[in-house]
């Protein structure tokens, strides 16, 4: 699947592509399950015997076409079939490859007011975050004391005594481990950005999880040779890298495999802002053969304290995020029971900068 169609298969909403005569060339998952209908059985079929909507679609697709721009009209009751009115927020765009056909997007209302209560479910999560980073420096020291107090009563005590000590030791040492993963992900440094091969911090990556916490399993190298340096902090992305491995091994258990591939693809451009876009071509991706994301998490993985191990911290993951982020990246994830992978996108180090070990 190319990343066009892996694009227009996850999008969230409904969305239809029509030919010059209003005709329906193609519709997303999310459009068969909004009108209760296979892709197949509307591809042809005229899109107003599909829907009725309560706004003039007809002049807006002329202005369209005619303007080769975009166009919004918002609150609008769309229905299908049988099924009661919905209010969407719709987008039409043209596809200027292609004259006459369009691209229209519904977005329901309560998607829309969901997508809002997410940005204040983010900002709560960093308002928490700051709280844990306070927490977390203030609970370590007397962790400390804790751990060496259990130590003491250790050395004067009988074997069965000792196992309770043990367990005292350990599981403050487990907490402190956590403490300091929030930490990390707090208080995480601007990059320092140099030319880098990606595939030096590949391979250093691999071989720390062979003597590690990857000894178990097996990784397989699919590397493009070809692919010139990326311009990143090699530390931070070394960390992403160790992160994604550690996670791919958790997921596939003993005797797993994990293949490192690396590739480029020159059309994949990150959208700012400010309507400029940023090639990102140089891919890397990290796959494993593990039981997949859990489906009710799969859409927010990237977010802290979720996660889908039993005990785990839901921070490794956000930290990777939070990493590429910083340095202009692009990460995604595509999972199905027996095959997860993590696609990373980056850009090309700049002519004007060398290359570094």
């Amino acid at each position: 699947m190319s990343t066009a169609e892996a694009i227009w298969a996850s999008l969230p909403v409904p969305a239809f592509l029509l030919d010059d005569g209003d005709a329906i060339l193609d519709t997303n998952a999310a459009a068969e399950i909004f009108l209760n209908a296979s892709s197949k059985s509307m591809l042809g079929a005229p899109f107003f015997d599909r829907l009725t909507i309560d706004a003039p679609l007809e002049e807006a697709f002329r202005r369209v076409r005619s303007d080769h721009s975009g166009l919004f009209i918002n609150n609008v009751d769309v229905s299908g079939g049988n099924a009661p009115p919905v209010q969407c927020n719709i987008q039409i765009a043209p596809l200027i490859d292609y004259p006459g056909h369009v691209l229209l997007i519904m977005e329901p209302r309560h998607i829309a007011d969901r997508l809002g209560r997410a940005q204040a479910v983010k900002s709560s999560t960093r308002s928490a975050i700051g709280m844990a980073e306070m927490l977390a420096h203030e609970i370590k020291n007397p962790l400390a004391g804790i751990t060496g107090a259990a130590q003491l009563l250790s050395m004067n005590l009988g074997p069965e005594d000792q196992e309770l000590t043990d367990l005292i030791v350990m599981e403050s040492r487990r907490i402190v481990a956590l403490l300091e993963q929030v930490e990390q992900f707090g208080n995480l440094r601007p990059p320092i950005r140099k030319p880098v091969n990606v595939h030096d911090l590949l391979d250093r990556a691999r071989r720390s999880a062979l003597v590690g916490f990857g000894a178990h399993m097996k990784i397989v190298e699919d590397y493009d040779p070809s692919l010139p340096p990326t311009f990143v902090d090699g530390d931070q992305l070394l960390q992403v890298f160790l992160n994604l491995l550690k996670n791919a091994a958790q997921a596939s258990g003993k005797n797993g495999t994990i293949r490192l591939h690396t590739f480029y693809d020159l059309s994949l451009r990150l959208r700012r802002k400010d309507g400029s876009g940023s090639p990102l071509p140089l891919q890397v991706e990290i796959i494993d053969d593990g039981p997949g994301i859990p489906p009710d998490i799969a859409a927010d993985i990237f977010e802290p304290f979720v996660s889908g191990r039993e005990n785990g911290t839901g921070l490794g993951l956000a930290l990777v995020s939070k990493i590429i982020s910083d340095h202009d990246g692009w990460i995604a994830v595509d999972s199905v029971p027996g095959r997860t992978v993590f696609r990373i996108s980056l850009p090309v180090a700049p002519k004007s900068a060398k290359e570094t070990d």
